[in-house]
């Protein structure tokens, strides 16, 4: 029975993924053509060789080959003694030679792996393969999308940009698994120093999804490969985001499982994600292999760099410094995974906890600052310049020159929302610490000014001495330490 006979409930859903990482190298993979093309003009990134002007000939960017050694050591695998580049020939407006250049039977990377958590279990995926490309131009759809603009313009400034095409296994049974995937995927690319999130298009996912029959999966979740061969598949391409790989093979699950229950065939085809209305809409049959005729790159010689691996150190990946936090530090999982969510974020607590108490440290950015960060949808990165300021506020608390609630409620948000530095919220708040003469003043006169606070306290009221302590806090104006004033309390009362 073929997958496209079995009834839905008996289905099981097969995905895998070509996840295509821009490298962050400041030039093109074979000319000098800058990669930051960000506030340039269209078309003025461009030079011969990265616009297929005949008798143009590449140059390879060593740079380039770092990285895609440095993601083969992050993902545990193969490094051939020698790989080659060929080229892969279609016809689209973006690609300048009608060719692109790649690599085929040879790919830089092989057999590798990526663990990561999904619904509180670990789950590992195989790599088939990762390999160098060229990026192709970029398209801009005007007055409506793929399949209804008006017209299209192609800006070359991306074509060249360094590309690793990352293959995995068919090794994915869900939506949900492919977007913890990709955030982990770019996690450890982000730790490498080889990989910009905020670059536009630094993360582009086709993928390709089928349905095979519940009988075909073994106990061990492996599929046969005359399964996945008998069962169609469609690849779903223009996917930009995690939540949006999620979204679109949610609704390509749903699209395939609809067509089987109404006895339709579901065709092998390529199909585009249309983001603005949230389906995917055919585009063309999907090529398959022989359809490209790859045939080796002749004005570029074969690379050998497989002793390159032991050469090139790569830094400590989240999950090592996940559970050396825990060690060190000793941190909860849930706080350690929250400091090591970004690199920036696992730098400037290490930078913290250097210098304070690693709790208070924790407590500072994987609480107070994230947290701030979340409510106002934006990321550490887009604060990185100031860090030292909230570096100060963190001192102010840890010297006692104001409290934390202060620092947090006030502080921290006066300085997200409108740029105020520390020290100057603090004067023009007036939210400096009173001086513990003052608050034992204040605290007897609290004390004085609600006798009936004071019965209930020696009723065996416990709670009355919340009252009196916010009494304090109002009569300081919350600049005194509620820890402190309860102490102060406590004393004056039982003395």
């Amino acid at each position: 029975m073929t997958a496209q006979a079995a009834r839905s409930e008996e289905l099981v859903t097969v995905i895998g993924l070509e996840v295509h990482v821009q490298l962050e190298t400041d030039t093109k993979i074979f000319c000098g053509c800058s990669t930051d093309a960000s506030d340039a003009e269209p078309n003025t990134r461009t030079c011969p060789v990265c616009l297929g002007l005949p008798g143009a000939l590449p140059v390879l960017n060593e740079g380039a080959v770092e990285a895609a050694v440095k993601i083969g050591k992050a993902i545990d695998a193969d490094i051939p003694e020698e790989t080659a580049f060929h080229r892969k020939n279609y016809y689209y407006p973006d690609l300048p030679r009608n060719f692109q250049i790649t690599q085929y039977d040879a790919p830089i990377c092989q057999d590798g792996e990526l663990t990561f958590s999904e619904s509180g279990e670990r789950r590992t995926v195989g790599i088939r393969r990762a390999h160098l490309e060229e990026d192709p131009g970029s398209l801009q759809h005007q007055g409506g999308s793929i399949d209804t603009a008006e017209y299209t313009l192609i800006n070359y400034n991306r074509a060249g940009t360094p590309l690793m095409e990352i293959v995995t296994r068919p090794d994915f049974r869900g939506a949900d698994e492919v977007r913890s995937f990709l955030a982990k995927l770019e996690e450890v690319l982000e730790y490498l120093g080889v990989f910009d999130s905020t670059r536009d298009g630094s993360l582009r996912v086709d993928a390709n999804l089928s349905l095979v029959p519940g009988e075909e999966v073994g106990d061990d979740g492996d599929i046969d490969e005359s399964a996945l061969d008998a069962a169609n598949r469609t690849e779903v391409k223009n996917i930009t985001s995690h939540k949006g790989a999620e979204k679109a093979l949610a609704y390509e699950e749903t699209r395939q499982k609809n067509a089987v229950q109404r006895g339709r065939e579901v065709e092998q085809e390529t199909r585009h994600w249309d983001e603005s209305r949230g389906i995917t809409v055919s585009m063309r049959s999907k090529e398959e292999e022989k359809d490209y005729r790859y045939f080796r790159e002749a004005d570029l010689p074969p690379l050998q760099v497989a002793d390159w691996k032991e050469q090139i150190d790569i830094p400590e990946l989240p999950d090592a410094r996940r559970e050396r936090f825990r060690d060190e530090y000793d941190l909860s999982g849930e706080a350690a995974s929250k400091l090591t969510s970004t690199k920036q974020v696992a730098d400037f607590y290490e930078d913290l906890a250097g210098e304070f108490d690693p709790d208070l440290a924790a407590t500072w950015v994987a609480d107070n600052l994230l947290g701030e960060l979340n409510y106002r949808d934006i990321e550490i990165t887009d604060v990185e310049s100031r860090l030292d300021e909230v570096h100060r506020l963190v001192e102010l608390v840890a010297e006692d020159e104001i409290t934390a609630k202060n620092a947090r409620e006030t502080v921290l948000r006066r300085m997200l929302d409108d740029g105020t530095d520390p020290d100057s919220v603090v004067e023009e708040e007036g939210l400096g610490k009173t001086g513990e003469g003052e608050v034992q003043q204040a605290v007897e006169a609290a004390v004085a000014d609600n006798p009936d606070a004071v019965e209930d306290y020696y009723d065996g009221d416990d709670g009355a001495i919340n009252f009196l302590v916010g009494q304090v806090m109002q009569e300081t104006g919350g600049s005194a330490d509620p820890g402190t004033v309860n102490e102060l309390l406590r004393a004056e009362l039982d003395d």
